[in-house]
């Protein structure tokens, strides 16, 4: 028997099969968004580029667009940096007392240097107080007496805590036709500070080296530049306790020069108070010069060339006597 066509569910006549929803079909990209694409890389690369070479003239070694004739000495900036010092704050060779064989070394160290012949970094350590970093700035001074204005030696001061950006100052001073000091004071390293490893890489042992036209000068209360807990906490933790302590002592022997300085004994310590009181014509009894030195030096607990220059501008204060040099 034949099968009746079905009705529609509203009755109308037969019901068809639903027609699926017709897909949308993709709309192809039209050139005009194609363009504006291309339009913006481009313009992306023409920033790009032109802060490339903003960066790029900031980065100029400071020997192209900064003159070092117009001062002796100099002070480090991270941010690439250089400032002019007009006046250092130092005290006269002659005055430094106790010091003199450290003295003779690095003055003969430093006219090496200065004349372009093969000098050593020199490390300068020991006592506080005792003149290390006044070393420094005396010897610096005393060789550009009578130089000519092209063969002055430059001492730029770096500070500990920018001692990471010791390679971007290489860098800088490569290029220059004058030769350089560069001088870190109270260096040393606390903890887990790792930036003693750019400082390794300078002295020795990285791909460019020191420059021929610096050598560096530090000073440091440490000789091994570390703290005592420091070295003991790599021997007692380390796998292997030789290695890893050998790592970190090995930084102050990429210094070729090692100036050990001690404690003053009472007698150069006396001669370091009369040699100021000469100098800067500060008038006293020897007798009672000798007492009160004693006295301030027992109230301080150490002899040192520090506190004697702390009792000289105490006494020439309370006698009316500036220290300016005659």
């Amino acid at each position: 028997m034949p099968r009746k066509p079905s009705k529609s569910p509203a009755g109308k006549g037969p019901r068809t099969p639903a027609r699926k929803p017709a897909r949308v079909a993709a709309k192809r990209p039209t050139a005009a968004p194609k363009v504006a694409s291309e339009l913006s890389q481009e313009r992306i690369v023409r920033a790009l580029e032109a802060i490339a070479a903003h960066l790029a003239a900031q980065g100029e070694p400071a020997v192209e667009r900064y003159s070092f004739k117009q001062a002796d000495a100099f002070v480090w900036h991270p941010d690439g940096r250089i400032a002019a010092v007009p006046r250092v704050s130092r005290v006269e060779l002659f005055l430094l007392k106790g010091v003199d064989r450290m003295r003779d070394i690095l003055m003969e160290n430093t006219e090496r240097f200065a004349n372009g012949l093969p000098a050593n970094n020199a490390l300068l350590w020991g006592a506080r107080g005792m003149g290390k970093s006044s070393l420094v700035k005396a010897a610096h001074a005393s060789i550009n007496t009578d130089r000519n204005a092209s063969d002055r030696l430059k001492l730029i001061e770096i500070h500990r805590e920018d001692i990471e950006s010791l390679p971007a100052l290489m860098e800088q001073l490569r290029a220059s036709s004058f030769r350089f000091i560069v001088f870190c004071d109270d260096l040393s390293f606390d903890g887990n500070d790792a930036s003693y490893k750019s400082l390794k890489a300078v002295l020795e042992g990285g791909i460019e080296g020191r420059p021929e036209n610096v050598i560096l000068y530090a000073t440091s209360n440490r000789r091994h530049l570390l703290a005592r807990e420091m070295i003991e906490n790599e021997r007692s933790t380390a796998i292997n306790p030789g290695e890893a302590v050998e790592e970190k002592v090995s930084l102050s022997d990429r210094f070729g020069l090692w100036l050990g300085f001690h404690r003053c004994s009472q007698d150069e310590y006396l001669a370091m108070v009369r040699g100021y009181c000469s100098h800067f014509r500060v008038k006293i009894d020897d007798e009672a010069l000798e007492r009160e030195a004693l006295e301030w030096s027992t109230t301080r607990g150490s002899r040192s060339g520090r506190v004697a220059w702390q009792f000289v501008q105490e006494l020439a204060g309370r006698l009316g006597v500036k220290l300016t040099a005659t």
